[in-house]
């Protein structure tokens, strides 16, 4: 077993630590932004009752400019919560302790908090199968799938695809994250699951080595691999039982 102070166990217990951090602060993000989005649903009514009144002309146009901005602020709302409801269900399980999860839900909400990767140049594509529920670390595997996506973004150079697809296994699932980025050099095929291999700069991805994420898989009784070619993308393959019961998945 490595070090506490240093390796991959460290880096474990920092995503868990994270996880609670996190658990805290969408707590307080949490109740604002649920107050905006009512204050904004008053507002809206309240505009609609003055669109529908008898008006003067350039007043019924200052109403219908404060009605697009008013949307435009829902719509915000709207996506303020959904990213607070993804971070919630990720960090909810941040914990050593095995949880029965939707790996299609941690999926969902990786991919949301990924958007900002994805920009309008990216198209997502899901094929979501039906599965089990899978006893899990939902922290530490949200966190595992987010790394894989944000990657699968920075990889891609311009416009391109991801596609997520998930079915069912022998006593498992299966889940493939596909991009078409310019796919991974035979140089370093037997690097990427190397603890500190990056082709990043500093700062860049998700702040999870692909060495961390294969542990994490591993603690679930799972396997993590690949296929690439120089110029055609990458598609990662990750099996994970649905009733693995060893306790320190997140650890």
């Amino acid at each position: 077993m490595t070090h506490p102070d240093g390796g991959e166990n460290s880096e474990l217990h920092r995503l868990a630590s994270l996880g609670r951090t996190l658990a805290g602060l969408v707590h307080e993000i949490g109740t604002p932004v649920a107050s905006l989005a009512s204050n904004n649903e008053v507002l809206l009514r309240g505009l609609d009752s003055l669109a529908a009144a008898d008006l003067p002309a350039d007043i019924r146009r200052k109403v219908e400019t404060l009605r697009d901005l008013a949307s435009v602020d829902r719509l915000a709302c709207e996506r303020l919560t959904t990213l607070v409801r993804g971070v919630k269900r990720l960090a909810r399980g941040a914990s050593a302790e095995l949880v029965a999860a939707d790996v299609n839900e941690l999926l969902r909400d990786s991919l949301q908090l990924a958007h900002h990767e994805f920009k309008l140049r990216i198209t997502v594509e899901t094929d979501l199968g039906e599965l089990a529920p899978v006893m899990c670390a939902p922290h530490s595997l949200g966190q595992v799938f987010l790394n894989l996506l944000v990657n699968a973004a920075q990889a891609i150079e311009g416009q391109g695809r991801i596609t997520v697809r998930t079915r069912p296994a022998p006593a498992g699932i299966d889940v493939w994250i596909s991009d078409t980025g310019r796919g991974i050099g035979p140089a370093d095929r037997e690097k990427v699951f190397s603890s500190g291999f990056t082709t990043k700069p500093p700062g860049a991805g998700a702040g999870l080595g692909l060495a961390i994420c294969k542990e994490i898989i591993a603690r679930h009784g799972g396997q993590i691999d690949f296929e690439s070619s120089p110029g055609a993308g990458a598609t990662f393959h990750i099996r994970i039982p649905t009733g693995h019961s060893s306790g320190g998945a997140g650890e």
